[in-house]
């Protein structure tokens, strides 16, 4: 799919929606609300839920599904401004045993910032043992595209997405610059001895993929043995992707997208040696959170894309047959929200996060 005769069955392909036979009944209900634009949940194995807010603040949600008043104490300092803040909150594989979390969020100054990475230990109303494990290089200045989301590999290795920094575009296609890539990293923040670009002298060794624009959304798929990931574009040409190591995404050397003022970023939306998403959304939705929904719940929705949208106001259900997007749902509309993350939880319920600095998690379950 690298031809323009590709792009073109990418736009195509864009338009398709799921058929109404497949559609489900559910209802919603509001499991905490009063966060301040809620960025990022993960489920604890009580039954509980950690939840960032953008602001520089984990919260805590008890098994019994009480919001604690206190935010966790001891998180790392974020810088907080425009898009820059406090991002995911992911456990780790072993976290049963080690309580572990890790937590990406912006760091620096309005002059001088980052993605930065750290794990910590959860003990409930604090964190200990905080450690940073990563950040970004080279600094940059403004508070806008960071990536921040987080995906384990089988072998416990991490995927940390990144962003281009808006205004640091051209950085994504250098492999000397984090900016505009998805990185691989051991759990301590060493590099794996296989990283792709790890023997090119003139490459950072923590590259996974390059030449993304702001990576908000990834998942690994553990039964086909993929990693799935989307990136906002510009105005237009937000990208579903499949991410393969040593790949280069090609912003902003191909891109279906505008400038904002409507100017011509390239004019290619192909180029040789530059993958092609899997499907491309132009107006852009902003493609935001991301799961893999195989819940018990839900059988109209199994082995589905849960994509959630800020722009769009929605979130859209992709399917897939093998690596082609074959048809797209759009789900909660009614709602009016702007979404900022979408999970599956272990009780196979679909949760939300809405984009608001009255925020509120939610969950989707069956309708009576």
């Amino acid at each position: 799919m690298k031809s323009k005769s590709g792009g073109a069955l990418v736009a195509m392909v864009a338009v398709a929606f799921a058929s109404a036979a497949q559609a489900a009944d559910y209802q919603i209900e509001t499991v905490a609300e009063g966060l301040e634009f809620p960025w990022s949940l993960a489920f604890l194995p009580d039954g509980g839920m950690l939840v960032t807010e953008r602001a520089g603040r984990l919260r805590h949600i008890d098994a019994a599904g009480e919001l604690q008043a206190a935010a966790i104490e001891g998180i790392p300092e974020a810088f907080a401004s425009g898009q820059a803040g406090m991002f995911e909150v992911a456990l780790d594989p072993e976290f049963e045993s080690n309580n572990r979390i890790f937590l990406s969020y912006a760091c620096g100054t309005q002059e001088a910032n980052h993605t930065c990475l750290s794990s910590a230990v959860f003990t409930g109303g604090s964190l200990r043992e905080v450690d940073e494990l990563f950040r970004v290089q080279p600094a940059k200045a403004g508070d806008a595209h960071y990536g921040g989301r987080i995906a384990f590999l089988p072998d416990h290795t991490l995927l940390l997405t990144l962003g281009d920094g808006f205004d640091y575009r051209e950085e994504a296609q250098k492999t000397a610059s984090h900016i505009g890539s998805i990185v691989r990293l051991n759990r301590d923040g060493s590099v794996p001895e296989d990283n792709p670009y790890i023997d090119q002298s003139d490459a950072l060794p923590e590259l996974y993929s390059i030449g993304h624009r702001n990576v908000q959304g990834i998942v690994y798929d553990e039964q086909n043995g993929r990693v799935l990931s989307h990136e906002h574009g510009p105005r237009g040409g937000d990208e579903l992707n499949l991410i393969e190591s040593g790949n280069n995404y090609g912003w902003p050397k191909i891109t279906y997208g505008l400038d904002y003022n409507g100017s011509v970023i390239s004019p290619y939306t192909s180029l040789p040696g530059l993958e092609q998403p899997l499907v491309q959304w132009t107006p852009s939705i902003a493609p935001s959170g991301m799961t893999l929904y195989r819940g018990d719940l839900f059988p109209a929705w199994q082995d589905s894309l849960m994509i959630s949208a800020l722009a769009a106001r929605n979130v859209r259900r992709v399917e897939l047959e093998g690596n082609e997007v074959i048809a797209q749902e759009t789900l909660f509309e009614e709602l009016g929200a702007r979404f900022r993350d979408v999970r599956t939880g272990p009780d196979g319920a679909l949760y939300l996060l809405t984009d608001a600095a009255e925020g509120k998690v939610l969950r989707v379950v069956p309708a009576d």
